[in-house]
C-alpha cells in the first residue's frame, strides 16, 4: 500500500479503505491478515527503513503498486518489508535501473488490481452469498477465502509462468534488439456496432451481459487463432498477432461468430500491419491509430484493412493481387494439370479517403475465399 513521505496521510488513487482506520470491520482486518499472511507492524517509515532504502524510494514504488497514502500509520506487513527489500535488491544488482523497477510494480499493481476486482465483483461476490437463511455473510466468507486462497494463488503463478514463457519466445525471435520494442505486428479493432444506443435501451444487468459475452468470445477466439488480447473496452475489444493471416482469420471468424449469435448487434473490424511500439502489454503508433480509424469506416458485419496490410497478405500468398491474377493462375494449372494457388482470402479495393489524423488511405475489403479449410 502506499505510503505518504511526507506523514502527512493525504489521499491516494481512492482505491479501497483507508488502512489504517481505527473504526475498521474486525472482519475485514481478520481477512486482510488471512491475504498477506502477517499483521501489521510497520510504519511506512519503519517499513523503509528494515527494507534498506530511503523513504522516497519506498514511496515510489508503492504509488506505482496503485495503494492509497496512508500517512505514518501502522500498516504494513512483513510482507511489504520484503517485497520492497526485494525490488530494491534488483535494482542494486544493477539487474534493473530504477526506473524500470517502478515500472515493474507499476505494470504489476495494475494488472493484479483489475483481477482483484473482477474476482471480488463476478466470482467471490456470488460464492459468499449466505447459502442459508439465518447465516451471516462473514461466517461465509473468512472459511471460502481460507479454502480458495492457496488455489487461486498457485494458478496465478501458473498462468503467469506460461504466459512469461510465450512472451520471452516471441521476444527471443525478434530479428534484432530493436524488433524487441518496435516491432511488425498486425493489429486489429472489433467494434459492436450501435452499442452507445443499446445503452439506452438495456436494463444494466442485461448489457452487462452482453458485454461480458462479446469479451469472452473474442477473447477466446482470439486466443484460438494464435493472437493476443491487449484489451477490451466495452463494446470494442483491440488484438495483435505476428502476421497478417492469423489476424485475417481473427477477424473474420469474429464476424461468422457474433453473426450466428441473434443476441449479439452486428460487428465491424479495421486492422492495419507495420511498425506498432509495446508498453507494458499495450501498444501504441501510426499503425494502432490507422486500425481504429478503419473500424470505425468499416462497413456493418465486414473487414476493412489498410493497404500495407493487404499487401502482407499477398507477399505471403494468403490472397492474391486481383481476382483476375487468381482466374489466370486457375486457368493455368488447369492446363497443366496442377492444382491452382489456394489463397484463403479476397481482398477488394475500395475508394481512397480522408482519414483524420492519418492523411488519405485506401482501405481494402477483407472476405474469406473458397470453402473454409
Amino acid at each position: 500500500m502506499t505510503v505518504d513521505d511526507t506523514g502527512s496521510g493525504t489521499a491516494g488513487d481512492g482505491r479501497g479503505d483507508h488502512p489504517a482506520d481505527p473504526g475498521e470491520d474486525p472482519l475485514a482486518l481478520r481477512l486482510e491478515q488471512l491475504i498477506l499472511g502477517a499483521e501489521r507492524r510497520y510504519t511506512p517509515f519503519q517499513a523503509a527503513r528494515s527494507a534498506g532504502v530511503s523513504m522516497e524510494l519506498a514511496s515510489r514504488f508503492w504509488r506505482a503498486m496503485g495503494f492509497a497514502d496512508i500517512g505514518q500509520a501502522k500498516a504494513l506487513t512483513e510482507a511489504d518489508v520484503l517485497a520492497l527489500r526485494r525490488l530494491a535488491g534488483l535494482v542494486e544488482a544493477g539487474l534493473l535501473s530504477e526506473a524500470m523497477a517502478v515500472q515493474v510494480a507499476r505494470s504489476t499493481g495494475q494488472t493484479t488490481a483489475r483481477l482483484a476486482e473482477w474476482q471480488i465483483d463476478s466470482f467471490l461476490e456470488g460464492l459468499t452469498e449466505p447459502p442459508e437463511p439465518g447465516m451471516t455473510r462473514t461466517e461465509v466468507t473468512y472459511p471460502l477465502i481460507e479454502l480458495l486462497l492457496p488455489e487461486l494463488e498457485e494458478f496465478l503463478v501458473y498462468v503467469w509462468r506460461r504466459q512469461l514463457a510465450a512472451a520471452t519466445g516471441r521476444v527471443v525471435q525478434a530479428a534484432d534488439d530493436e524488433e524487441m520494442v518496435d516491432r511488425r505486428l498486425a493489429v486489429g479493432f472489433a467494434d459492436l456496432v450501435g452499442f452507445t444506443r443499446l445503452t439506452r435501451r438495456m436494463e444494466e444487468e442485461e448489457l452487462g451481459e452482453l458485454v461480458e459475452a462479446f469479451e469472452t468470445t473474442a477473447a477466446d477466439l482470439v486466443a484460438a487463432r494464435g493472437g493476443r488480447l491487449i484489451k477490451t473496452l466495452g463494446d470494442e475489444v483491440l488484438y495483435a498477432a505476428d502476421d497478417a493471416g492469423t489476424a485475417a482469420e481473427i477477424a473474420l471468424r469474429l464476424i461468422e461468430t457474433m453473426a450466428n449469435d441473434e443476441t449479439m448487434p452486428e460487428l465491424r473490424v479495421g486492422m492495419a500491419f507495420g511498425t506498432v511500439t509495446t508498453r507494458m502489454g499495450d501498444v501504441f503508433g501510426t499503425t494502432v491509430n490507422l486500425a481504429s480509424r478503419l473500424t470505425s469506416i468499416a462497413p456493418r458485419d465486414a473487414v476493412l484493412v489498410d493497404s500495407a496490410f493487404a499487401q502482407e497478405l499477398i507477399r505471403t500468398g494468403d490472397a492474391p493481387a486481383s481476382e483476375a491474377q487468381a482466374a489466370e493462375e486457375a486457368a493455368a494449372a488447369e492446363k497443366e494439370g496442377t492444382e491452382p494457388p489456394a489463397y484463403r482470402f479476397a481482398l477488394q479495393p475500395m475508394w481512397q479517403r480522408p482519414v483524420r489524423g492519418l492523411g488519405v488511405v485506401e482501405p481494402w475489403l477483407l472476405s474469406r475465399r473458397g470453402a473454409e479449410q
